[in-house]
């Protein structure tokens, strides 16, 4: 794959969804990147599945290539789409919140989404659609909400022992998500990132004088 950066092209929280395009992608020949980007380290501690997060990458040069791919087979597809599929009984709404939420969901489901809604009479055009792009990667790109009871347990576990607490306050600091154009961003808000900061010092030097500690009294 050489030096020739992948950036991410779609995001799912389905695995399965994610593998689908992975193997339209083998069979056309394209390289890509699969990758987990779900966090390591649960700062919540909730270890909730619905948060799972896998990213396929492309080459920025194959992104058209893919687009034309993706919706000639759904285009063909969906003309003679399975009046028993899911999407039929969504109500308008929730079609709209798909295409809002476009990078989470197939080609095909997306494809299929709009034309459910112009057979009810909905207007979907290409600005409808770029003016949701753009809201919902706006929408990604906010800190996710304070982590107080995060930071509360990084700081005791930064005091006693240090170990823990330093994959929180790491965690709180640096961690990044992307967005559906590719973009980087940090998960968390400043204030929150400055409390991950302290932690993970607080950790470290806690972790120092706790080994000193161990180490003299062995």
């Amino acid at each position: 794959m050489g030096h020739t950066e992948f950036l991410t092209y779609q995001k799912f929280n389905d695995k399965n969804l994610a593998e689908d395009l992975t193997s339209v992608l083998a069979k056309e020949g394209i390289e890509f990147v699969f990758e987990d980007d779900t966090p390591h380290f649960d700062v919540s501690f909730a270890n909730n599945e619905t948060d799972k997060t896998y990213l396929v990458k492309l080459k920025s040069i194959d992104f058209k290539r893919v687009d034309d791919i993706l919706t000639e087979l759904s285009t063909n597809q969906i003309i003679d789409a399975d009046p028993d599929h899911y999407l039929f009984d969504f109500s308008n709404e929730e079609l709209k919140e798909l295409l809002l939420k476009s990078d989470e969901w197939s080609k095909y489901d997306f494809l299929l989404a709009q034309k459910i809604l112009k057979d009810r009479g909905q207007t979907i055009d290409d600005s409808n659609l770029a003016l949701l792009k753009n809201q919902r990667i706006e929408e990604l790109a906010k800190p996710e909400k304070s982590q107080r009871l995060s930071i509360m347990a990084g700081y005791v576990f930064a005091f006693f022992g240090g170990l823990i607490g330093i994959f929180i306050g790491g965690h709180l600091y640096s961690h990044k998500k992307t967005l559906p154009n590719g973009e980087r961003v940090y998960s968390y808000s400043d204030q929150d990132r400055k409390q991950g900061k302290i932690i993970f010092s607080i950790s470290i030097i806690s972790a120092i004088i706790w080994t000193i500690y161990r180490l003299a009294n062995t």
